[in-house]
C-alpha cells in the first residue's frame, strides 16, 4: 500500500500541466475504485438513493398544480401589475422568453400549470404580482404589512423589490409597485374561502425570514398568498393547498427541503409520507427552523439555494 502511494506521488511531481494533474487525479480514483470494492458499491448506493430522494422532493417531470391561470396574466398586464416588455426583457438576460411564457401574459391561458426547475422563477414571478396586486385584507393587517412601526408597506422586498410593473416612478426610474399594491379586484373570495387562506397562509413559512404567509414581506410570501387565493377561489380543500404549497415551496428552495427530507429519512419516514402542514410549519419550513434542522443533518444535499427576494 504504501508502494503504491508513492508511485501516485511520483507520478504527480513529475506532471505538473493541469492536464497532467487530471490525469494523476483519475489513476488515484481508479487505485481507490479497485482497491475498495466495498466502500466504492457504498458510494454508488448512496448516489442512488440521493437520486432518489431528489425525484421525491423535486419530481423530474414536475407537479401539476390544482388551478387554472385563465385571463390572470392578461388581467396583471391590463391594470400594469406587470409590463409585458419588461418582463420579457428581465428573461432575455436568463435565456430567452419562451411562448410558453408569454401565453401565460395573454387572454385563455386555460392549460394546467406544471411546476418544474426550468420555470419555477417565472411561476414565482407571476404569483408574486397576482399576490401583491389583488385586493386582499390579508394586506390590509395593521399587525404585519400595514404596521404604522415600518412606515408603510412600500419598504418590503415583496413590494419595493417589484419592478416589473407600469406606472408612477420613482427617482431611480423604476416604476413603483405600491401603486398597485391591494388595489385591484383580480380574485373574489366567498367568506369561507376568505377563512380558509386566512387560516392556512399563518402556517406557511419560508426559510428566507421568519414570518408566515400572512406576513408577505418577501417575494416567495406574496407569491404564496397569490397563490393560496387562487386555489381556494377554484375550489382547492385544505390538504391540497397544503400540499401544493409544499411542492412549490421545494421548488422555490430546493435545498432547503431537500435537507429536510434527508432529516425525515434519518426519522424513517418517507416524503411521500410527512405531513405538508407540519412540514411547512414553523418548526421546519422558517428561518430558524431549517437552521434547527439542518445541524442535525450530515453533509446537507446541495439542490441550489433558489431565488433571492428580487424579480
Amino acid at each position: 500500500m504504501e508502494a503504491k502511494k508513492r508511485m501516485v506521488e511520483d507520478i504527480v511531481q513529475k506532471y505538473a500541466t493541469p492536464l497532467s494533474i487530471i490525469a494523476a487525479g483519475a489513476f488515484i480514483a481508479l487505485a481507490v475504485q479497485y482497491g475498495s470494492p466495498d466502500r466504492s458499491a457504498g458510494a454508488a448506493a448512496q448516489v442512488d438513493t440521493q437520486a432518489q430522494l431528489q425525484e421525491s422532493v423535486l419530481p423530474s417531470s414536475g407537479v401539476e398544480l390544482p388551478i387554472t391561470w385563465g385571463d390572470l396574466g392578461a388581467k396583471l398586464v391590463e391594470v400594469g401589475a406587470i409590463d409585458p416588455a419588461k418582463m420579457a426583457a428581465l428573461y432575455k438576460d436568463r435565456g430567452g422568453f419562451p411562448p410558453e411564457y408569454q401565453k401565460m401574459l395573454e387572454k385563455n391561458a386555460d392549460r394546467k400549470i406544471v411546476i418544474t426547475n426550468w420555470n419555477a422563477g417565472y411561476l414565482l414571478n407571476l404569483f408574486w404580482a397576482l399576490g401583491l396586486a389583488n385586493s386582499n385584507p390579508i394586506l390590509e393587517d395593521e399587525n404585519e404589512m400595514m404596521n404604522p412601526a415600518y412606515k408603510g408597506a412600500g419598504n418590503f422586498a415583496s413590494t419595493g423589490g417589484w419592478t416589473l410593473a407600469k406606472g408612477p416612478s420613482t427617482g431611480s426610474g423604476q416604476a413603483t409597485a405600491m401603486s398597485h399594491y391591494n388595489m385591484h379586484q383580480l380574485i373574489t373570495l366567498t367568506s369561507g374561502q376568505q377563512a380558509l387562506v386566512d387560516r392556512i397562509s399563518r402556517n406557511i413559512y419560508r426559510p428566507c425570514c421568519g414570518n408566515s404567509t400572512h406576513f408577505p414581506d418577501c417575494n416567495h410570501g406574496m407569491a404564496m398568498l397569490g397563490l393560496l387565493e387562487l386555489m381556494a377561489a377554484q375550489g382547492a380543500g385544505e390538504h391540497d393547498m397544503y400540499r401544493t404549497a409544499l411542492a412549490v415551496n421545494s421548488y422555490w428552495f430546493p435545498e432547503t427541503y431537500l435537507t429536510i427530507a434527508t432529516y425525515m429519512r434519518q426519522k424513517g419516514i418517507a416524503w411521500e409520507n410527512v405531513s405538508p402542514k407540519e412540514v411547512l410549519g414553523r418548526e421546519y419550513s422558517s428561518a430558524s427552523g431549517y437552521t434547527r434542522v439542518s445541524s442535525k443533518v450530515v453533509q446537507p444535499p446541495q439542490g441550489g439555494n433558489g431565488g433571492g427576494c428580487s424579480a
